[in-house]
């Protein structure tokens, strides 16, 4: 897999990860513990993406994710390179330092109806997805939703849910591809800068508005 394929499933997952919010039994009742207990967070996340049919899996990417509602968040990439998607509630920001350049879009154009809103939106998900409980595995409760448009990128996301909190994102992409995404130390509320949800091209930074 090429670094500008990993870079757009790590953008679609990010952007993916948006207004989920309600379904199964235990998988439920956590996320909406979640969506209304936890205004913001900070924690560290590894990724890697398998093809159709279960195919070996590529290299996991790894970082740190900081998120703020509504709609505010960093995610950095840091291992095999780095990559920072940031949000100020306005626009969403996509960069990258190898080959200097930073994509910039509205934020309800970039994650209006993807999997990020889970984590850094405060959306209705129902009004976006086709929700469904799923058996618990892996000692998590789970939930799939599928996004009513076709325009979402994506054909699925499930979410594993553990102690009111999400612990492993699986999204399936329009290709048959699968990239699974597990959170950890997760800290719940912190006290966060503005800052860490600003963004400012370096100097020399190839800026692609869309």
């Amino acid at each position: 897999m090429t670094k500008k394929t990993m870079q757009r499933l790590a953008a679609m997952v990010v952007l993916g990860l948006c207004p989920l919010m309600a379904l199964a039994a235990g998988a439920q009742e956590q996320l909406k513990a979640f969506v209304a207990n936890v205004q913001g967070a900070t924690g560290s996340f590894t990724q890697a993406t398998s093809g159709a049919q279960g195919g070996q899996a590529q290299k996991t990417q790894s970082g740190n994710f900081a998120f703020q509602r509504p709609g505010k968040f960093n995610w950095m990439v840091q291992k095999p390179y780095e990559q920072r998607i940031v949000s100020d509630g306005k626009q969403v920001f996509q960069y990258d330092p190898d080959l200097a350049q930073v994509t910039v879009r509205q934020v309800d154009q970039a994650i209006g109806t993807s999997p990020a809103a889970i984590l850094f939106g405060s959306g209705d998900l129902e009004q976006a997805f086709d929700v469904s409980p799923l058996p618990a595995r892996d000692g998590l409760e789970w939930l799939r939703a599928k996004p009513r448009g076709g325009d979402a990128g994506f054909s699925q996301v499930d979410i594993g849910m553990k102690d009111n909190q999400p612990a492993r994102i699986e999204l399936l992409d329009a290709f048959g591809q699968t990239t699974r995404v597990t959170l950890s130390n997760i800290r719940p509320n912190p006290s966060l800068p503005a800052s860490e949800f600003q963004f400012t091209p370096p100097a020399g930074t190839d800026v692609v508005k869309m």
